[in-house]
């Protein structure tokens, strides 16, 4: 792949340091490591230059409609800024604790709130996942709050959820270092809500069970007894 010019479009030359790097950069993939100081706004100037393209190509008259006359720039901005925003924002800071009083019981956050984009059609998940712990005396503890922003992180991509709660599992687990690690999620697909089925019912629930939840029935069988009820009612 040969360098771009020095004018070329931000993207590609974004896109050639990740492909010199041999850098994956699927759609759940975080690359903030490979885009510099200020071009995310030159991103997103370039995305809302596209999707106005799109706009067009969808006989919209975005010149007289005044409801789809700043668009483009909404969507540009939701993309780069929010919604896929954990594609292109290092990790947040998360302040970890030595494991002084050396805890050793099991632990369960949730429900945490989670909200992503299926990476086929972005359409929204929107969502709920619980995590359990059991840590050990070389665990480092992290804040309650910090599993909400790592999921956010995660989560702020197109995704889909099979995978998201591995990536989920897979950062706790390099943080944590529990003896014992486990993710259940559930979450409403707008794929299926819009189109295809357009089924208003269907949701999707998935875990991830590692350690000592994976070889210890019981652990496993307190976790999901202590777990709130996934639906309400």
């Amino acid at each position: 792949m040969n360098a771009p010019a020095q004018d070329a479009p931000v993207s590609e030359r974004i896109r050639y340091r990740l492909v010199s790097a041999g850098c994956r950069h699927h759609a759940n993939d975080n690359i903030a490591a490979f885009v510099e100081p200020g071009e995310l706004d030159a991103l997103q100037a370039e995305v809302q230059a596209r999707m106005q393209e799109v706009l067009r190509s969808l006989v919209i008259d975005t010149d007289s409609d005044h409801n789809t006359q700043e668009t483009a720039k909404r969507v540009a901005k939701m993309f780069v800024r929010e919604v896929f925003a954990g594609r292109y924002v290092p990790a947040p800071a998360v302040t970890e604790f030595p494991n002084v009083g050396r805890l050793n019981e099991l632990m369960i956050v949730g429900p945490v709130t989670v909200r992503s984009a299926c990476s086929h059609h972005l359409c929204p998940i929107l969502g709920r996942l619980w995590i359990g712990i059991m840590p050990n005396e070389h665990s480092n503890l992290i804040g309650l709050s910090k599993y909400a922003r790592l999921a956010e992180w995660v989560m702020n991509r197109p995704q889909i959820q099979e995978e998201a709660v591995i990536m989920l599992a897979n950062e706790l687990e390099a943080r944590v270092k529990p003896d014992g690690l486990a993710v259940v999620m559930e979450a409403d697909h707008f794929c299926m809500h819009w189109r295809g089925v357009k089924d208003s019912q269907s949701a999707m629930t998935n875990s991830v069970m590692r350690g000592a939840f994976l070889t210890d029935a019981n652990l496993r069988r307190e976790f999901l007894a202590l777990m709130p009820k996934k639906s309400p009612g």
